[in-house]
């Protein structure tokens, strides 16, 4: 009979309520009914002893007795962080115009920047070329005098014949065509000039280097010879298109209008510069012939404003009788040479500089020349780009 007061079992089972009691010799079991993993190295305690932990793991010593240091873990070395340029805004902008593709606003704004960084040196060159260009106009029309002609086809009068008009007007013509000429030497020499000394101003600005004037007339005097040759060959290819047609005329106008700064900049015969120029140009014919025109034409409006008040004479002739013919004086002469000097000066340097900005843009589209520039500038310039 067992405590709780139900029978006791036979010999061999389980009290209920209580576990089993493992026998001597059998390995024991846990509650789950898995098998106990046996402990061969312990001996069994005695029933009520707690059994010694086991010794923790030996650790190396030093002879000494002294715990080494711990290994330092590898790290990798690292990379020094450089700063590049983001491709989306260029390689910077360490002189007047950005080292990237260009666009119409950064072409005009870099002739307008040029022109007001470095004052000095374009206004004064612009200066020195206009008095020459105008004094050299001066001249030829005094020496070819058109006074005597005019007055003559006054004087003719409304009883004149047709043969008699036909043969003064041709008179008058032939002096106005010599004059004329005189006129587009003088422009070519003081373009040569002009053109020559901005395309070596305009090289450096675009570093941002510092410029001598000495130094850039000095480079610029090396190439006259061959850019006024070039300036000849251009400007009788287009007066020889526009003679058949107008539509040809901007055909040379526009395939070798960079071949000036071409020439300057890489030192190439005149040949060599008017390949380049329509290298360069193929391809975006209509873009560069449309911003050369825009050019033209802001440049053309400004010096009709500047020109103005100093052609009052002629000016004054739209509000009087229509059939008197306008005869200049001398002084109206000397005043409209003062006009053109002082809007040349002005204006002058603006389609030189937008040219060159031009060669640039079409050289950095095609050829990648602003990663050269920015070389050149001390600008580091993105890694190229890994095969896979």
């Amino acid at each position: 009979m067992t405590e709780t007061g139900g029978p006791s079992g036979p010999e061999g089972t389980e009290t209920p309520g209580k576990p089993a009691q493992p026998k001597a010799g059998e390995p024991a079991q846990s509650q789950a009914g898995e098998p106990a993993q046996p402990q061969a190295d312990m001996p069994t305690p005695p029933r009520g002893e707690v059994p010694p932990s086991p010794a923790p793991e030996q650790q190396w010593q030093s002879p000494s007795g002294a715990t080494p240091p711990p290994l330092p873990s590898y790290q990798p070395p690292q990379q020094q962080q450089q700063q590049y340029p983001n491709w989306k805004v260029g390689l910077g902008r360490p002189g007047v115009i950005p080292l990237r593709p260009l666009n119409l606003t950064d072409i005009l704004d870099g002739a307008v920047t040029t022109m007001r960084r470095y004052w000095r040196m374009v206004f004064g060159a612009a200066a020195v070329t206009a008095v020459l260009t105008a004094a050299i106009d001066l001249i030829g029309f005094l020496l070819v005098d058109t006074t005597e002609d005019l007055e003559r086809l006054r004087d003719l009068g409304p009883a004149a014949t047709d043969q008699e008009l036909l043969n003064q007007t041709l008179d008058m013509l032939g002096g106005s065509l010599a004059a004329s000429f005189v006129s587009l030497v003088a422009t070519m020499i003081g373009t040569t000039l002009l053109t020559g000394f901005l395309t070596v101003l305009m090289g450096k600005a675009a570093l941002g280097k510092p410029i001598v004037f000495k130094e850039a007339v000095k480079e610029a005097a090396g190439r006259l010879l061959p850019l006024l040759g070039l300036t000849v060959l251009y400007t009788l290819a287009i007066l020889v298109a526009a003679i058949f047609c107008f539509v040809p005329a901007i055909i040379p106008y526009t395939f070798w209008a960079l071949a000036s700064p071409a020439l300057l900049l890489e030192r190439g015969t005149v040949r060599e510069a008017f390949r380049r120029s329509a290298k360069l140009v193929s391809g975006m014919f209509w873009r560069i012939f449309g911003i050369l025109l825009l050019a033209a034409v802001i440049s053309g409006f400004l010096a009709m404003i500047i020109t103005m008040p100093f052609s009052f004479g002629a000016f004054m002739t739209l509000f009087t009788d229509p059939e008197q013919v306008y005869i200049p004086s001398t002084g109206d002469l000397i005043l409209q040479s003062v006009g053109t000097v002082i809007a040349q000066t002005i204006v002058g340097p603006f389609s030189a500089l937008v040219t060159v900005i031009l060669y640039i843009d079409q050289r950095m589209r095609r050829e990648g020349m602003d990663i050269e520039l920015a070389r050149a500038a001390g600008i580091a310039t993105p890694p190229p780009p890994q095969a896979w």
